[in-house]
């Protein structure tokens, strides 16, 4: 059951894919880069985050 169940998921996933590729037509590149490339900012920016949260809890745990 579990197996059917991804089945109709990725399936649904793909139609979904393919109905906004013939609706958006040539412009579908132009927004596929966009929100990948909005994701990767918000990713970057996680990252940076948590590094140097890491570097400041190291820098001040010498002071307890």
């Amino acid at each position: 059951m579990k197996q059917i169940l991804h089945f109709l998921f990725w399936l649904l996933l793909a139609v979904v894919a393919i109905a906004l590729t013939i609706v958006l037509g040539e412009r579908g590149a132009w927004y596929f880069a966009w929100v990948l490339g909005t994701v990767m900012i918000v990713l970057i920016a996680a990252a940076g985050t948590a590094i140097i949260d890491a570097r400041y809890d190291e820098s001040h745990d010498d002071h307890y």
